[in-house]
């Protein structure tokens, strides 16, 4: 393995961190696909029940310059309101990156809705430099997804309540 780029970000809501997290983490593979028919469209588990060892394979829309990507679940930790995967192969990946590891972690607000903290852990191949607005669109992208699960949230305040 290389150079290791960390990238983090953060995502504020108004949604309770329990229901954004079942929204982006837990039922995703649901929910994507139906918010967002013209990105995703399907997610299927190659193994696993969605628990750490799953590996699930996002499919994109024909309208994406992307045909699919494998991630890998690395840890679910419902009580704690955190996720680690890794993307482990896709076209997203190019030819400068062996691998993508993401933590994300739920925090509460005193108004009820949450802090969603995203790390990155950009894994390059040999010396492969990697720079902060290569993963731009990425990162605008994951904050873009989160802003049309919470929309839907909000809209839905019964959806996993």
């Amino acid at each position: 393995m290389g150079v290791t780029a960390t990238f983090t970000h953060e995502f504020c809501s108004s949604v309770a961190p329990p229901r954004l997290f079942k929204g982006l983490i837990t039922d995703s593979s649901n929910l994507l696909p139906k918010l967002l028919p013209q990105l995703i469209k399907d997610v299927t588990i190659i193994q696993g029940d969605g628990e750490a060892g799953t590996i699930e394979q996002v499919n994109f829309a024909q309208a994406i310059p992307f045909k699919y990507l494998k991630h890998r679940i690395d840890v679910v930790d419902k009580e704690n309101l955190v996720c680690k995967y890794t993307m482990i192969e896709g076209d997203p990946l190019g030819e400068k990156l062996e691998s993508i590891a993401y933590e994300v972690n739920f925090e509460a607000t005193s108004d009820g809705g949450c802090i969603c903290k995203m790390t990155s852990k950009y894994n390059a191949i040999g010396d492969a430099e990697i720079k902060e607005e290569e993963v731009k669109e990425g990162r605008e992208s994951s904050i873009g997804i989160c802003r049309v699960v919470e929309a839907y949230l909000l809209k839905n305040p019964q959806i996993y309540a």
